[in-house]
């Protein structure tokens, strides 16, 4: 069995500041989302017991020049090779031009038995990408997985539905997005780092994939931080007074109730 997991790198959003409610993102450095770790991991884990036979980390770039050295994460972590799709019509996709994207380039791999995704990204968390490939593809998919397991060409998994536990099945090839309860991603050693170097990485464009340019079907009309209007209220007296009025002030403007 091949697993492919789609791996979205993303701002590092603890670098990001807002000025005039706007988020700052030039020089901010792009790292692998955290579920994209969890994919990752779900993915190295069926390989290792036995359950797959390679594991190939698809990653589109969007706009970050830096996303073919960004993704040795990924192969650190455990990925057999990578592909990156980097294109200049790609720069800012919206989710139906990157599951047109991530379909086509699953298209020409040799071979996707299982397709991987974490249920949303660090970024946006639209959780439309996954499905959306599933469709293109004309693949099941299976949402919120927290266990992943693969035999004998079906894919079981345990995902948690507020007051149940339910167990899904679908024959392979699928889709399934996972959420971060599904397993604690391995942070990879010198060694590891040091081998993803030699790893197989190929870019491909969309002339490579055989794709055209991609019309976008979303506009953003706005996209602006929340005004945050300080009060600038000092608490002076003990710490039991502080405590007091901190609380009062807050009953006061409605926070709390009395």
């Amino acid at each position: 069995m091949d697993i492919v997991v789609c791996v979205k790198t993303n701002p590092d959003l603890q670098m990001v500041r807002i000025k005039d409610r706007v988020a700052q993102t030039e020089a901010v450095p792009y790292k692998i989302g955290d579920l994209e770790k969890n994919a990752l991991e779900a993915a190295v884990a069926l390989r290792e017991s036995g359950a797959a036979v390679k594991v190939t980390a698809l990653c589109l770039a969007e706009g970050n020049r830096k996303a073919a050295e960004d993704i040795k994460v990924a192969l650190a972590m455990g990925a057999d090779e990578s592909v990156v799709i980097d294109d200049p019509a790609l720069a800012e996709p919206d989710q139906a031009a990157v599951a047109e994207a991530l379909a086509a380039a699953v298209r020409k791999l040799p071979a996707c038995d299982l397709l991987l995704f974490g249920e949303g990204s660090s970024d946006n968390y639209t959780g439309q990408v996954g499905a959306r490939v599933a469709e293109l593809l004309g693949v099941p998919q299976i949402g919120y997985a927290r266990k992943v397991d693969a035999a004998d060409g079906v894919v079981r998994c345990e995902r948690s539905m507020d007051d149940m536990i339910e167990t899904v099945e679908a024959p392979l090839p699928a889709v399934v997005t996972v959420v971060s309860e599904v397993n604690e991603p391995r942070i990879p050693g010198l060694m590891q780092i040091m081998k993803a170097k030699s790893k197989p990485m190929q870019t491909w464009s969309l002339t490579d994939l055989g794709a055209d340019a991609p019309t976008p079907v979303r506009e953003i009309v706005s996209n602006l931080a929340e005004e945050q209007d300080r009060k600038h209220v000092l608490f002076e007296g003990t710490a039991a007074e502080q405590a007091d009025a901190f609380v009062n002030a807050l009953i006061k403007e409605g926070v709390l109730g009395r």
